[in-house]
């Protein structure tokens, strides 16, 4: 491994079931990632054969520092994700939704972001599926057709002002160690989804005043947008009685309206350069 790629943070990827998704996250991590870096594709039962199939076929040929774990039987979700968080102790970790797809340097510009400022508990890249997070509009999926590469040099563009988002986002999330371990954790004794338990480690460390981050630098594409467990926003309700009104309120006034009209400005001021351009695109 070398140094760079071991100061960067662990990357875990849920395993899902749908492994045509599989396959397009585990090519675009490949190309997207540092060589070296540790990543851990974490299985909670769901992948069938042919998602095994890839997943040995890839680890064999990575650039990665990669490992694959499986479990006997099914914990759900959030439970699963809080007990591979828990093995990693105090590390930061990028929590990759299985069904997404980094662009390059989005590793790099996760952890840049975590560094600048110490009161960042968890950074989300753009996501064209983000939610509160989205590009080109808020709280919308649209299917982009711009070239990974060209989005992600627009991308790091932009100045580094990481500015506030109600909750991370599932399709990427950078969540640093020691606010993870201050905050105990994940709560899966109360939310068996991902997308449900992340929105309330979210605001519990908003409450211990730590910030939910955007992390304008880094694009993260996805086809979906994540979905709670049934009952699990009924839970966050009764936790959380501001959620929901906060939440709307942000994406009606959608305070990241002219970030994002930069972001479809510096995409337009791209020329479409070299083949090699992707060489140049920046890491920090």
């Amino acid at each position: 491994m070398s140094p760079a790629a071991s100061a960067l943070p662990i990357v875990l990827v849920p395993v899902g079931t749908d492994e045509d998704a599989l396959d397009a996250c585990l090519a675009a991590l490949e190309a997207a990632t540092p060589a070296g870096t540790r990543v851990w594709l974490a299985d909670d039962a769901q992948a069938g054969p042919r998602g095994h199939a890839l997943i040995q076929g890839w680890l064999k040929t990575t650039r990665l520092q990669a490992a694959h774990t499986r479990r006997a039987s099914p914990i759900g979700e959030a439970a699963h994700l809080d007990e591979a968080l828990r093995a990693c102790g105090g590390a930061d970790v990028a929590i990759l939704s299985g069904d997404a797809q980094p662009t390059h340097g989005w590793l790099q510009q996760l952890s840049a972001c975590l560094a600048r400022d110490a009161a960042i508990a968890t950074a989300t890249p753009w996501s064209n599926a983000g939610e509160a997070a989205s590009w080109p509009r808020i709280g919308e999926i649209v299917g982009i057709d711009e070239d990974p590469t060209r989005l992600a040099r627009a991308c790091a563009q932009l100045p580094a002002r990481h500015p506030e988002l109600p909750s991370a986002v599932g399709h990427a999330v950078l969540i640093r160690g020691s606010a993870r371990v201050r905050a105990g954790g994940l709560d899966p004794s109360s939310y068996r989804s991902w997308y449900a338990a992340l929105i309330d480690f979210s605001l519990r460390m908003s409450g211990l005043g730590w910030r939910n981050a955007l992390c304008e630098t880094a694009f993260v594409l996805r086809d979906a947008e994540g979905l709670p467990f049934d009952g699990d926003m009924d839970r966050l309700s009764v936790r959380w009685p501001a959620w929901h009104a906060c939440l709307a309120q942000f994406l009606m006034d959608d305070p990241l309206h002219a970030l994002r009209a930069q972001l479809g400005a510096r995409l337009a001021g791209l020329d479409h350069g070299s083949p090699q351009q992707d060489l140049f695109v920046a890491t920090t």
